[in-house]
C-alpha cells in the first residue's frame, strides 16, 4: 500500500505492517497534534503525530538502504528499524509534550525493569507509555505477528527505541562480519547504529520533523539538505568492539552543520514562541492547580481515549473563572502577555543581557510589590548533548584517492559544537491581559 504524503511524496506501507497502522493504538495518534499550541502562533501548524511517524519510519527506511545498499541479508534489520521509527511517538500524550505533567508514576505502568537497578520515583514520561504499547498492550501481539516473518521480537523494536533494554544473551542484532564485506569473520553487532537511525544527533524522527514542522508553521528555518545527507550516510566499524556506528561521508560534513542549526533555530524561533510557551505554562498551571482532576491513566486501553479532543472536553466543562481560571484562560484564548523578553548566552551581548537581567528582576519586584500576577517562563535550548556525552560516536569517512580511507570522530571534524556550546535561553514576563504593562509598571517604560 502507498500513502500519499506532503513531504516524501509516496510512502511505501508492507502488508505485514497495515494491521500495526489500523490499530487504535496507532490510529490514536491522528488526534494528537504534533505542534501542541503552536497553531495559535502559526494557524496551519496543525499536523499530528500520525503522519510524522510514517514520515519517520519512510526517512529511516531510506537512511537504512543507503547505507546497507539493500543488502537482502540484512531484510529483518530493515524490518525493525522500521517498526521501531514508526512507533517511537505511540506513548504521546494530548498536544505531544505538554500534558506529561499530568502522567501517573512511572511504577504504575507496570514496566518491567528492563533499566537495571531500583528505580527512582519519578513520573512517567511518553517513551515509557511507547515501551509499555509496544511490550504489554493490544498492540503487542500485532507487532509479535509482524516480527514473525523475520523473526525479532517487539523486545528487539523497544530496544531500538531505548537503548538501556537488557537483551541478555540474545544474539538477533548480531550478524557474521563478512556480510558487511569485512574480512573479519568475528560477529558484528549492529545494534548501535540501527538505534542511531531512530535517536541519535542524525536520526530518522529529526529529519522528518524539522521539514515537517517548517512546511507547516510556514518558516524556512528547519530546511536543510535531506536528500545529500541521507545519500552519504554509511557506516563505521569498530574493530576492537566489533560494534557497527553510524558515519557520514566528509562532503557532507556542511550539510550536516546547516542541518544542525536548522534544528537550533527551529527551537529558538518556532517551537520556544512565546504565545506557544505561554499556553503550555497556562496549562501546566491548570495541572498543577489543586483543583485539577485531570490525570493520564496508567491502564494503556484507557490512555487510547486521550486524545487532544478529550483534553479539550474537559477543560472546556472545568472553565469555571473562579476555580479553573486557567481551563477558561485556554479555552477563551485568553492568554497572559508577554510583558518583557531577554535571551542569554549570546557572548557579544553579554554586557546588555545583564541590563537586561536587571531590568527583568526591577520589574518582578513592581510587581510583586503591586501584587500584580503573573508568570516568568524560560525555555532553553542548545545546539547539541553530543559534544558533551557522545554515547553512541558517529564518525566521519574521508575517503581520498591518495590515501587510505579514515573513520574520524565527529567532534573532531567540526568545530560547530565548541562554538555554540553554551545553552542559549529566553526568559519572559507575563501578566494577565486585563493589565495595561504601560500604566501599571512604570519602570518598564523608565
Amino acid at each position: 500500500m502507498e500513502i500519499r504524503d506532503v513531504i516524501h511524496g509516496s510512502i511505501v506501507v508492507d502488508a505485514s505492517e497495515l494491521p500495526i497502522l489500523d490499530s487504535k493504538y496507532f490510529q490514536r495518534l491522528r488526534q494528537i497534534k504534533q505542534m501542541g499550541f503552536a497553531e495559535y502562533s502559526f494557524p496551519s501548524a496543525t499536523h499530528n503525530r500520525y503522519v510524522h511517524s510514517l514520515g519517520a519510519m519512510h526517512v529511516a527506511t531510506l537512511a537504512f538502504e543507503s547505507i546497507f545498499k539493500r543488502r537482502p541479508t540484512l531484510q529483518k534489520f530493515r524490518a525493525v528499524v522500521r517498526l521501531a521509527a514508526l512507533l517511537h511517538d505511540v506513548g504521546h500524550g494530548p498536544l505531544s509534550h505538554t500534558s506529561e505533567i499530568a502522567m501517573p508514576d512511572f511504577k504504575s505502568l507496570g514496566l518491567p525493569s528492563f533499566m537495571g537497578g531500583k528505580q527512582k520515583s519519578r513520573k512517567a514520561t511518553h517513551e515509557d507509555y511507547t515501551l509499555k504499547m509496544i511490550l504489554d498492550s493490544g498492540l503487542t501481539p500485532l507487532i509479535e505477528k509482524a516480527g514473525n516473518l523475520f523473526g525479532f521480537k517487539p523486545i528487539h523494536v523497544a530496544s531500538l527505541i531505548e537503548p538501556r533494554i537488557d537483551l541478555g544473551n540474545d544474539s538477533f542484532f548480531e550478524l557474521p562480519g563478512e556480510v558487511l564485506g569485512e574480512k573479519a569473520q568475528e560477529r558484528v553487532n549492529l545494534k548501535p547504529i540501527l538505534h542511531q537511525l531512530i535517536s541519535s544527533e542524525l536520526d530518522a524522527d529529526r529529519m522528518d520533523y524539522l521539514r515537517r514542522d517548517s512546511l507547516h508553521a510556514g518558516v524556512s528555518y528547519g530546511q536543510f539538505d535531506f536528500n545529500w545527507i541521507v545519500s552519504n550516510l554509511t557506516f563505521y566499524l569498530d574493530s576492537e568492539s566489533k560494534k557497527c556506528y553510524l558515519a557520514l561521508a566528509h562532503r557532507a560534513l556542511y550539510a550536516f552543520e546547516d542541518f544542525l542549526i536548522s534544528r537550533f533555530h527551529m527551537f529558538l524561533m518556532v517551537y520556544f514562541h512565546h504565545k506557544s510557551v505561554i499556553f503550555d505554562e497556562m496549562l501546566g498551571q491548570y495541572f498543577a492547580s489543586p483543583e485539577c482532576n485531570y490525570h493520564l491513566p496508567s491502564d494503556i486501553e484507557e490512555y487510547c481515549l486521550y486524545t487532544d479532543a478529550h483534553l479539550f472536553s474537559h477543560l472546556t466543562e472545568h472553565s469555571n473563572p473562579l476555580t479553573h481560571p486557567w481551563a477558561k484562560r485556554i479555552i477563551e484564548k485568553s492568554p497572559y502577555r508577554m510583558l518583557i523578553e531577554i535571551h542569554s548566552g549570546i557572548p557579544a551581548t553579554r554586557t546588555a543581557h545583564l541590563e537586561q537581567q536587571q531590568l527583568l528582576n526591577q520589574i518582578e519586584k513592581d510587581l510583586n510589590d503591586r501584587a500584580v500576577p503573573y508568570l516568568r517562563v524560560t525555555s532553553t535550548g542548545e545546539l547539541s548533548k553530543y559534544f558533551r556525552r557522545p554515547e553512541d560516536p558517529i564518525f566521519v569517512h574521508y575517503n581520498n584517492l591518495y590515501s587510505a580511507p579514515s573513520f574520524i570522530p565527529l567532534q573532531q571534524c567540526t568545530d560547530l559544537f565548541q562554538k555554540y556550546s553554551e545553552k542559549r535561553s529566553i526568559t519572559r514576563l507575563y501578566i494577565p491581559t486585563e493589565k495595561d504593562p504601560l500604566s501599571s509598571i512604570e519602570t518598564a517604560t523608565t
